[in-house]
């Protein structure tokens, strides 16, 4: 009987596709990546036209010799790593340092771990594509040439332990971008004017919102609201339209990587790491009493929408069965499709519809089965029938004025029956039968509102997983990883949802963009992620991306070891006295920023925090105003008296009280806003201000 090899990625999916096949197949794994660059060294021979020097991973030989030792016994090597251009590099690698016949080798890929499918691909072994593992090899160098080039001169420039990446930096770029707008961001002042009205012979009344004359009137100021509400003063109310009509909401699209982590991150309060390390555990395979162990989910990395017609089959007649004929989609899904979707996969679903939540929740934890039942409404939703609601929209007649009222309610609710996201759960108006053109009403009440406008909101790892994908930087299985590492490196803090700069990102963005403003340029990382798809295609080769890309990077590399200035992270000696040994501290640079510590190290070893006085008055008490950092490194000021005075400011505080109000001031870009909202006073900034 002949003997077969099947090597995989993951320990965990040995023991699932083992069960799978028949006594004649050895199941394996590699651990991921069995050959690298080296860590000591750039690994890439620039003098021999860019040829890679791979070497095997430390700790990877024992693994290795034992996968050469089951490779001599087997007359077929079955390749089976992740159906993308990892695996696809990954694969290449095992041949390489399997250095067995390569006819004896063979690739096959499967997009769920389930007896059918691997079965399947078993039985359509192919040849390795060249062309994804040269497009994942010219990513790999890509990264490789940019963090090994500037790393080092940020070591040199402001502390050792500092990286920079081709996509991580263009994260925090993106990031302090959004810091920017917000620090810069002055309020602008705007009323709303809401009225109730008595419908005769309701109990309930009917609540509508100003809208102006026969176009939007915007309501500027409170001059502006006074004068409206003195010309409504004597005005009669009437219906001057009642317009009925309906409305259609389509059931969403499956979800891809990106969608999969933004979903994750809103309704579970999943981080993007922590969906994808669980997505995993639900691809390869788990336990399900009765059954064994199986993959519940499809291949977790994509972003493409399409669905097999097997699984798309599958759940019409699911649907139909379980809530009836009318609630399946009519005719096919049509997909926009995009130049940058790598449409090899299918979008993530779950292996077998029929297998529902309820059924698979003890065999799940808690957390797996929250995102196990979110991809099994989500696909489900995908092929059923659109929500359909009946709209009612009015207007009131008030003199010159108009006021409007919308209203719908779902008369069909199709795909929401499964699925409902947050502004699906949104109550609108519900209006009386009652009203009618030409109806009169009677004010009860006019209530205006003042408002400002607001900054936009800080990213959140599920909106900059949205900005990086629709901007067309990264690929599926980059986000989380790119997401993980600013945070780690203490560029970036998370604080709940929202991400903020600290102190050490805003210096190593200042330097890249200074420095390398192509690797810090959303276009240009995308236009690379463009090139690397063409490699994918075979229409562009490898060699023609890193050899048009280096020279330049070299360049910007030297000229930056030339011209930059190191930042300066000296002792500066200070006039606090050490509590311990009487020197006079000094401020260290730390992995959290600066500190004072005592010059006298290692033998006096105190330290204590450093703040830095803003020349400012504390608004509170009078003490000074310093600049501190929260735990985890997000920038605020705040008295020196604390805990005794409690003020804190996320803006930077002004010596200038408001001439309006009396209340202090901030600086946000080149204006002095009033601290106080409400009032809204702006002034500019003079030239000794700056």
């Amino acid at each position: 009987m002949a003997k077969y090899l099947v090597i995989v990625e993951s320990p965990a999916k040995v023991k699932t596709i083992k069960k799978f096949l028949g006594s004649n197949y050895d199941v394996q794994a590699s651990n991921g990546h069995v050959r690298d660059f080296p860590k000591s060294q750039f690994g890439i021979d620039v003098e021999n036209d860019f040829e890679p020097k791979y070497i095997t991973i430390r700790g990877k030989g024992e693994l290795l010799a034992g996968l050469r030792k089951a490779a001599k016994k087997a007359d077929k090597i079955f390749l089976a790593t992740d159906p993308d251009r990892e695996g696809e590099a990954i694969s290449w690698h095992l041949m390489q340092a399997l250095k067995e016949d390569p006819k004896k080798m063979r690739r096959i890929t499967f997009n769920e771990i389930t007896k059918t499918a691997v079965k399947n691909s078993i039985k359509q072994p192919r040849e390795l594509d060249m062309n994804l593992v040269d497009a994942q090899q010219a990513r790999r160098m890509l990264d490789r040439m940019v963090g090994y080039s500037i790393s080092p001169l940020l070591w040199a420039k402001v502390k050792r332990g500092l990286s920079a990446g081709r996509v991580q930096s263009v994260a925090l770029r993106i990031i302090c971008d959004r810091e920017e707008e917000i620090n810069s961001f002055i309020p602008e002042e705007y009323w709303s004017l809401d009225g109730a009205f008595k419908i005769h012979g309701e109990k309930k009344p009917l609540q509508a919102k100003f809208y102006g004359t026969d176009k939007k009137l915007p309501i500027h100021n409170k001059a502006e609201m006074d004068e409206i509400l003195k010309k409504l003063e004597n005005a009669e109310y009437q219906v001057t339209e009642v317009k009925k009509g309906e409305r259609i909401k389509n059931a969403p699209l499956p979800f891809t990587t990106s969608t999969l982590q933004q979903e994750a991150a809103k309704t579970l309060n999943f981080s993007t790491q922590k969906t994808m390390r669980l997505a995993q555990q639900l691809y390869e395979g788990i336990d399900i009493k009765g059954n064994g162990t199986v993959g519940i989910i499809t291949y977790l990395r994509t972003d493409s929408t399409r669905i097999s017609q097997e699984a798309d089959e599958a759940a019409r007649a699911y649907i139909g069965e379980q809530y009836g004929e009318s609630y399946v989609e009519e005719g096919g899904k049509a997909v926009k499709k995009d130049q940058k979707i790598q449409d090899a996969h299918e979008a993530i679903r779950p292996t077998d519809i029929s297998r529902t939540p309820a059924m698979l929740k003890e065999s799940l934890s808690r957390d797996q089965f929250r995102l196990y039942q979110l991809i099994w409404k989500r696909f489900t939703a995908s092929r059923m029938a659109p929500a359909r609601y009946e709209t009612t929209s009015v207007k009131i007649g008030a003199g010159e004025y108009t006021f409007t009222v919308a209203a719908s309610k779902v008369v069909f609710d199709g795909f929401m029956s499964v699925y409902v996201q947050d502004d699906d759960n949104k109550k609108g108006n519900v209006l009386s039968q009652s009203l009618e053109k030409g109806m009169e009403l009677e004010l009860l009440e006019l209530k205006s509102e003042q408002h400002f406008t607001q900054p936009p909101a800080h990213y959140t790892e599920a909106s900059l997983v949205k900005a990086l994908e629709e901007q067309g930087i990264g690929r599926p299985s980059t986000y989380a990883p790119t997401i993980t590492t600013i945070i780690s490196r203490r560029y970036v803090s998370k604080e709940q949802k929202n991400l903020y700069m600290t102190e050490l990102g805003e210096v190593v963005n200042n330097i890249m963009k200074q420095a390398f403003p192509s690797i810090v340029d959303v276009h240009f990382t995308a236009m690379m992620e463009g090139l690397l798809d063409c490699v994918e295609a075979g229409t562009v080769q490898w060699k023609t991306v890193v050899r048009n890309f280096y020279p330049d990077l070299k360049k910007d590399v030297d000229a930056a070891e030339q011209e930059l200035e190191k930042v300066d992270i000296q002792d500066e000696v200070t006039d606090v006295v050490c509590d311990l040994c009487g020197r006079n501290m000094v401020i260290k640079y730390g992995p959290h920023g600066r500190f004072l510590a005592c010059p006298g190290f290692p033998d006096c070893r105190n330290t204590k925090p450093y703040y830095e006085k803003i020349g400012v008055a504390c608004p509170k008490c009078g003490r000074d105003v310093v600049l501190k950092k929260t735990q985890k490194g997000r920038k605020y000021y705040g008295c020196e008296d604390n805990p005794e005075c409690d003020f804190m400011s996320w803006q930077k505080p002004s010596d200038k009280k408001c001439p309006v109000c009396g209340s202090y001031m901030v600086e946000k870009g080149n204006k002095l806003v009033c601290s106080q909202e409400t009032c809204g006073y702006v002034e500019q900034k003079t030239k000794q201000e700056d």
